[in-house]
């Protein structure tokens, strides 16, 4: 009896220790640059969601999985950023900017096996050598690589000034499909009409950062149009400022308290 006694405090404790890696910390706004090269060494630990596990590494860049298949979204940072991380089964680029494509890194990391999805602004950019693992996908487009069908979603600015960061048609948002859950990553992006009318999302990683996309309350309004289960901001840092994902918080749940902002540390402290 004692012997089952202490195998079950031992099980216990090890729960506790699993769901205590887990737990995510809040976010301060931190007050740091906009210099394309971003900080990713100081990796959030991951957050488990209806069997997707979700860790950010850096400003747009994140590592999913699912069942045994490894997502890696936007990657960015070098080989180091991934460090501990499985290899990946499936790339998914939205645009040509730095802190979203970066040939060196895909080509540091072990890619042999992954097929790599991108919108043809950004395949026109990469070597010659990866054109076998390339699905090119364009607004409207979608495919299905490991039993998940990627959507892509237009992704482009509205305001005159901003037009020319991210012109109509260039880049992807994207909306995973993954069992039950349908994961959307909005890219560099305003609150536009297509943002506004997308149906039965799960999860939103929704962007906010001038001058680059949309301000805090563009990014409430257009989330609490299409009004996602979960809203998870991230590529919240501008120039100069961070922007204020409490204020973002605040916006959504007075106008839906039904649904839930969940901040990950895409930007760990110790970095800026």
């Amino acid at each position: 009896m004692d012997i089952i006694m202490k195998s079950a405090a031992i099980t216990l404790m090890g729960s506790f220790l699993l769901f205590g890696c887990k737990e995510t910390k809040k976010q301060e706004n931190l007050d740091i640059d906009s210099d394309p090269t971003y900080g990713v060494n100081g990796i959030s630990p991951p957050e488990l969601i209806s069997g997707v596990e979700i860790t950010p590494i850096s400003h747009a860049t994140a590592v999913l999985k699912w069942k045994d298949i490894t997502i890696y979204v936007d990657p960015v940072g070098g080989a180091e950023a991934f460090e501990g991380q499985e290899k990946p089964d499936l790339i998914v680029v939205t645009d040509i900017h730095g802190d979203h494509f970066s040939v060196e890194t895909l080509e540091a990391l072990d890619t042999e096996k992954a097929k790599i999805i991108m919108p043809q602004a950004v395949a026109d950019k990469m070597p010659n050598e990866f054109t076998p693992q390339i699905d090119v996908l364009n607004n409207g487009d979608s495919k299905e690589r490991y039993e998940i069908t990627v959507e892509a979603i237009p992704m482009y600015n509205l305001r005159d000034e901003a037009k020319e960061f991210h012109p109509k048609g260039r880049g992807n948002g994207y909306v995973l499909n993954m069992g039950d859950e349908r994961i959307y990553f909005s890219g560099d992006t305003e609150d536009i009409p297509e943002m506004r009318s997308l149906k039965d999302i799960d999860k939103a990683f929704i962007c906010m950062n001038l001058p680059y996309t949309m301000t805090e309350e563009s990014a409430a309004s257009a989330v609490l149009e299409f009004k996602p289960k979960q809203v998870y901001p991230y590529h919240y840092r501008g120039k100069p400022d961070v922007s204020d994902v409490a204020k973002f918080k605040e916006l959504v749940n007075k106008g839906d308290a039904d649904i839930e902002v969940v901040q990950l540390d895409w930007y760990p402290k110790e970095e800026y």
